[in-house]
């Protein structure tokens, strides 16, 4: 069965070893971990903490993995900036340097997946029909080198599509995957469940089932009206018993982590409310 878990960017208050304490007694089995300024950051990593995280996620049996979706760690006055689709190769290979740092942080600390994403494209287009040649070639060189970065070290790279990046949907992943060629048989999907009812990819359920093979990170997160802003289980249109069937119907066994974002000033609380709800929708 998959491990449920928390990505600590709805914990940004709490201290990395706190936060791993307060998921455990909860009865969370895995973190997703986003490195940020006041966690695990890549450029001013203490090693004493990576090993005392690595440490005592060992002593909780919590499964650890990294996701790289800080908002201002590369650039404190733009969102996310920069990606690996920016005009300039410099501010490409910022992304690039960025991602293979948080791979060697996923290796330190004994975390199996590192999940990234495309970026929003500079002129705003998406990809997953069609897409500029320019910003796929550009998307594929910065993939390609992470898949070779990581490559041997015991973690895998899942790419998730994410609304209003330049891909946003899963037939963009596969587009990804297809234009990778060889590279392309290494890289795992992150399939964000919230996402799909921004997209309309419905019903989940048959999307999971769609790329079972391909599974390597599942984010949990309900949606309302089809407006990207991940919300507590039950205040949207997500079929939460009906996700996790499908989960465990597929044989799913990575993590399965609830990724809420906007509520890091009720952390513990969120945290809490969000198990209640997937231990009732559990079959």
């Amino acid at each position: 069965m998959f491990r449920l878990g928390y990505n600590t960017n709805g914990l940004a208050h709490h201290r990395g070893e706190d936060a791993l304490r307060l998921l455990a007694e909860l009865g969370y089995e895995a973190v997703a971990l986003t490195p940020d300024v006041g966690l695990l950051d890549p450029f001013q990593l203490d090693r004493d903490e990576v090993a005392r995280l690595r440490d005592l996620a060992g002593e909780l049996g919590l499964a650890l993995s990294i996701e790289t979706g800080a908002r201002f760690l590369l650039d404190p006055g733009r969102k996310h900036f920069p990606t690996l689709l920016e005009n300039d190769a410099a501010d490409r290979a910022r992304r690039v340097d960025f991602l293979a740092r948080c791979v060697d942080l996923a290796r330190d600390l004994g975390a199996g997946c590192v999940a990234l994403w495309a970026g929003r494209a500079p002129d705003g287009q998406t990809g997953d029909a069609g897409g500029d040649d320019e910003l796929w070639d550009r998307l594929c060189d910065g993939v390609s080198r992470i898949l070779a970065h990581a490559r041997g070290s015991g973690v895998r790279i899942a790419f998730e599509p994410e609304p209003g990046m330049f891909v946003e949907r899963p037939s963009g992943y596969e587009r990804l995957v297809e234009r990778l060629g060889a590279d392309g048989v290494e890289l795992g999907l992150c399939l964000d469940v919230g996402h799909l009812l921004c997209t309309g990819d419905l019903p989940v359920d048959e999307v999971i089932h769609r790329h079972e093979a391909r599974l390597a990170m599942v984010h949990l997160d309900d949606i309302a009206n089809g407006v990207h802003e991940h919300r507590m289980f039950g205040e949207g249109e997500l079929d939460l018993n009906a996700t996790l069937a499908a989960l465990l119907d597929v044989g799913y066994e990575g993590t399965a982590a609830v990724e809420l974002s906007r509520d890091s000033h009720r952390g513990a609380e969120a945290a809490a409310e969000a198990m209640e709800h997937l231990r009732r929708a559990l079959p």
